[in-house]
C-alpha cells in the first residue's frame, strides 16, 4: 500500500538544503499569491460591506517591499525547520489517522495562545516603535496587508511556531492543515470587508472565532481584540472590544 507520508519524509530526508530553499520559497510564493488574489475576489464580492468606509489608499512600494521582506523570511524559517528535524531538534509523526486531527486542534489552542501572547508583548510602547507599528501603518487593511510586516515581527511568529513543534511532536498531516488554517485566518482578517452576514457573526461560534471585523477592529482600536483565531484569550484577559462583548448576550 502506498504510504504517502513516509514518501514525504524520505523526500525532505535527500533533497539538498538548495533545492529545499527553491522549493520553499517556491511554496511561499504561491501561498502569496493565492492568498491574495482570492482575498482580492472576496474584497470586490463584498465591496458593499466595508468595515472601514473608505477604500484602502493606492499600494505604496513600501508595502511591496515588507512583502517580499516576509515572504523570504518565512522561507528561512522554513528552510531552518528542515535543518532544526535533520539534526533530531524537531520530530514529526507519519501517522494520518484520527491524532493527526488532534493535532491541528492541539497546533491552534497553542499557537492561538501564543500569538495572542506576543502580539501583546508587541504592543509595549519600546516593541512597538520599532518592530509592530509598521503593520499598523496600514490601518485600512487589505489581502496584502497581511505580509506587510516588520522582519522583527516576522521572525518572531516564525520563532514560536519552531518552539511549538520543537516541544510538540505533530504529525506532518497536523502541521500541514494548521499552516493552511493559519493562512486563511490571516487573509479574512485583513480583507477590510465582512463575508458573513449579521446573523452569522451575532452566531454562537463566531463569537468564539475571530473574523473579518473582529481583526479590522483591533487596526482601528488597537487596545482590544489581540487574537488571532478565537476571542477566549481576549475575554479572558479583558482585551475584547466592548461591542463583540455585547453580541454573546
Amino acid at each position: 500500500m502506498y504510504d504517502f507520508g513516509n514518501e514525504v519524509i524520505l523526500f525532505l530526508q535527500e533533497i539538498s538544503y538548495t533545492w529545499a530553499a527553491l522549493l520553499f520559497l517556491i511554496e511561499n510564493l504561491l501561498i502569496f499569491t493565492c492568498s491574495v488574489c482570492i482575498g482580492n475576489l472576496l474584497a470586490k464580492r463584498y465591496a458593499h460591506r466595508r468595515i472601514v468606509p473608505v477604500p484602502p489608499p493606492k499600494i505604496e512600494p513600501k508595502e511591496i517591499l515588507l512583502a517580499i521582506s516576509t515572504i523570504l523570511l518565512n522561507t528561512f524559517i522554513t528552510l531552518l525547520g528542515l535543518w532544526l528535524w535533520r539534526t533530531g531538534s524537531i520530530h514529526f509523526r507519519s501517522d494520518t489517522g484520527i491524532f493527526a486531527l488532534v493535532d491541528i486542534l492541539i497546533l491552534l489552542f497553542v499557537m492561538d495562545a501564543g500569538m495572542y501572547l506576543l502580539h501583546r508583548i508587541a504592543h509595549i510602547p519600546f516593541i512597538y516603535r520599532f518592530a509592530h507599528r509598521t503593520h499598523h501603518r496600514y490601518d485600512n487593511p487589505r489581502p496584502l496587508t497581511l505580509f506587510v510586516l516588520n522582519p522583527f515581527e516576522a521572525l518572531g511568529f516564525g520563532a514560536l511556531w519552531l518552539l511549538v513543534i520543537r516541544i510538540y511532536d505533530s504529525s506532518w498531516l497536523g502541521m500541514s492543515f494548521y499552516l493552511g488554517v493559519n493562512v486563511v485566518f490571516g487573509m479574512i482578517g485583513h480583507l477590510g470587508v465582512e463575508p458573513l452576514s449579521e446573523k452569522w457573526l451575532r452566531s454562537h461560534l463566531f463569537n468564539v472565532l475571530t473574523t473579518s471585523t473582529f481583526h479590522a477592529r483591533h487596526h482601528l482600536e488597537e487596545d482590544y481584540n489581540f487574537g488571532f483565531y478565537t476571542s477566549l484569550w481576549d475575554r479572558f484577559f479583558g482585551t475584547l472590544y466592548p461591542e463583540n462583548s455585547r453580541s454573546q448576550d
